[in-house]
């Protein structure tokens, strides 16, 4: 999406471009070929000073991150690019097996992630209304295992979903050092293989070789979100 501000300035820099072209139609010669390039130079500088104007985001250090008193997960959806950070709202246990957390925005967007395993969007566009799990294990390691079919349900247009299963294969890919904001992080590298008629889902989970903590995932929330990439924070 287009923030409002460089949608403005690329709106005035093509007007200002049209009454150029508008100019060069109407005259000739050098002189005016002149004053033409010289108009489009001020128009590209007026352009580059606007979007200049663009906040950005402060980066996440380390020590910021220790100052905070909360948990907090950042979330990338990579379609869009949109970056979020999250903190929990609601940690609970239910009949399903693994610990259910729902994390939440500033804007109220929330992501409910079963011991780490994307469950639920709310917030997005075609969120993902529920999703079942391959994990099997309260308190132990985070992430899916085994084998089995996931259920994806997806909001559609019409206050109607679309159903998606899928058969889903969870592979060891080895020993692997992730970084995550001035910290390292020795993980195994977990892959689930999801595939049926409809097409193929690759989601791939970090967990720490020692507690089985959940530190970074890149998981599939819909055909309409794509892919998120989850990292923890803060604990």
């Amino acid at each position: 999406m287009i923030a409002p501000r460089i949608r403005r300035a690329l709106r005035n820099s093509l007007g200002a471009v049209a009454a150029v072209f508008a100019l060069a139609a109407c005259t000739g010669g050098q002189q005016e070929a002149g004053l033409e390039l010289e108009i489009l130079k001020t128009v590209r500088d007026q352009v580059k000073l606007r979007l200049k104007d663009k906040p950005e985001r402060p980066p996440v250090t380390r020590a910021l991150l220790d100052s905070l008193d909360d948990t907090y997960i950042e979330v990338r959806v990579e379609d869009s690019d949109l970056l979020a950070y999250l903190r929990p709202l609601l940690v609970k246990q239910d009949s399903t097996p693994g610990t259910l957390t729902l994390w939440v925005t500033e804007d109220s967007v929330t992501l409910a992630l079963r011991e780490g395993v994307l469950t639920a969007t709310r917030g997005l566009r075609n969120d993902m209304l529920s999703a079942s799990t391959l994990v099997t294990e309260t308190g132990g390691r985070m992430g899916p295992r085994g084998q089995g079919a996931r259920r994806y349900e997806i909001a559609a247009l019409d206050n109607r979903s679309e159903v998606f299963t899928l058969a889903c294969t969870v592979s060891d890919l080895g020993p692997e050092t992730i970084e995550i904001v001035e910290l390292t992080y020795q993980t195994r590298h977990l892959q689930e293989h999801c595939e049926s008629e409809s097409g193929l889902v690759v989601n791939d989970y970090w967990v720490d070789s020692r507690s089985g903590h959940l530190w970074q995932s890149r998981q599939w929330a819909g055909p309409t979100i794509g892919y998120m990439r989850i990292r923890q924070l803060t604990l």
